[in-house]
């Protein structure tokens, strides 16, 4: 990649990466996928999953005439789109019934299981523009070498 400008995209993912670093350094025996599971049921997992993450970015967004802090360009309607749909498919995935999280057996259920599996895919694709664009000191949980 030319650019090390962060994809809009990723910003939520960078969030929860940087969330789940944050409980992974407070816990140092914790593996990866113990401080996914930590995440689960944060406030700013509940904000991801309510859709109030993306309602409050879309706000500030609009409030400045969607034109970008950093660069002071105009963002496209294509990727505003794009951040709807991220936000819907997010409300999706993130679903969660808080008693509900482990079976008899002490297996997530499938809603738990398909958050757990969205938020590891969040981190990978973070993790992978880390990659892309040269920017290994923020590589901290190194999950796409685990794989």
């Amino acid at each position: 990649m030319s650019s090390k400008d962060k994809p809009y995209v990723l910003y939520v993912a960078e969030l929860i990466y940087l969330e789940i670093c944050k409980i992974k350094k407070e816990n140092p025996s914790f593996s990866n996928i113990d401080a996914v599971d930590g995440f689960i049921g944060t406030e700013i997992y509940k904000k991801i999953a309510s859709g109030k993450f993306h309602e409050n970015w879309f706000m500030e967004l609009k409030k400045n005439n969607f034109i970008d802090y950093k660069t002071k360009k105009k963002i496209p309607d294509e990727t505003i789109k794009l951040l709807k749909i991220q936000k819907e498919m997010m409300e999706k995935q993130l679903i969660q019934f808080p008693d509900l999280y482990y079976a008899k057996s002490h297996f997530p259920l499938e809603l738990s299981q398909r958050a757990f599996d969205h938020l590891w895919r969040m981190c990978e694709s973070y993790e992978l523009w880390c990659k892309e664009t040269n920017q290994t000191n923020l590589l901290i949980l190194n999950i796409i070498l685990e794989n």
